[in-house]
């Protein structure tokens, strides 16, 4: 929404800064050249996933980072007498037929970063192959990005697709949750700010996103995404373990951003069948 706002305001722009918005989104408002390059103060310190690699000065920099997981019910599995999923890969055993919630990627923006790491672990054809297995245990598809860890937290289904955040909120409830971190990497989105370009920009804006790479900011972020954009010298969030970074593929988010509409309509094609109806949490 934010993108298309900005888009069809391209001739006139009214923003000055965007903030908080999928690196994706912003990248797709690169190829409007819509974006204003800004090197904001601490810069330097900043992962390379979090900062525009391409120009000098830079279009974009990244906060925190939304990073994909399994959620599972320690205490279904057990009863079930099923194994702890510790990969993708083991997923695909029969022995989790209709178990596994995941959410729609066309209504959930979050679980799209999910589909996309599946692609890029080999090649697009291993992906989707991939899937049309993974879907023979997939119970059904729902329509928020954070559902599929209630409904795991509730016991509703031992085993989730969601991302990581989520999972640790339900472990610090006191859920029989457990957070898994799949042994192929996860796939991840970034919350991501940059300069609106327009003929004249306020220096406030510049003085904002120096802001929004700071400690102050950053510890702010890390209270509740767990995952952010540089070594502060905190410890990891309550819940996170320490290799997060490390745990984030190789991400190619332009090529995640341009195929968005296309693989999106290719997995509706593929999968919709067993979509929920709506959600209800």
């Amino acid at each position: 929404m934010t993108t298309s706002k900005l888009i069809s305001e391209k001739e006139d722009p009214i923003a000055d800064v965007i903030f908080g918005v999928a690196a994706t989104s912003i990248l797709e408002l690169e190829n409007h050249d819509l974006l204003e390059g800004y090197n904001p103060e601490g810069l330097d310190r900043l992962d390379s996933k979090f900062k525009d690699e391409d120009n000098d000065p830079v279009l974009w920099t990244g906060d925190d980072a939304y990073v994909a997981a399994i959620a599972v019910n320690t205490a279904e599995l057990e009863a079930e007498g099923l194994d702890v999923p510790e990969s993708y890969d083991d997923l695909l055993d029969p022995q989790y037929e209709d178990m596994i919630i995941m959410s729609n990627p066309a209504s959930a923006g979050t679980s799209y970063l999910t589909i996309s790491s599946f692609l890029q672990f080999t090649d697009e054809d291993d992906g989707w192959n991939y899937m049309d297995d993974l879907h023979k245990n997939i119970n059904q598809y729902v329509h928020s990005g954070s559902k599929p860890a209630k409904d795991v937290a509730r016991g509703e289904f031992p085993i989730g697709l969601t991302f990581a955040y989520p999972v640790v909120q339900e472990i610090e409830k006191g859920a029989p949750v457990e957070l898994i971190l799949p042994e192929e990497g996860s796939g991840w989105e970034i919350e991501a700010n940059a300069l609106v370009k327009k003929p004249e920009i306020k220096d406030a804006a510049k003085t904002f996103l120096d802001w929004a790479i700071s400690d102050s900011a950053l510890e702010e972020y890390h209270k509740n995404h767990g995952v952010i954009g540089a070594d502060i010298g905190t410890e990891a969030a309550e819940g996170y373990p320490d290799n997060m970074l490390d745990q984030m593929i190789a991400n190619d988010l332009s090529w995640a951003g341009e195929s968005r509409d296309e693989l999106i309509d290719e997995w509706i094609d593929r999968y919709d069948g067993k979509s929920a109806e709506e959600d209800e949490d």
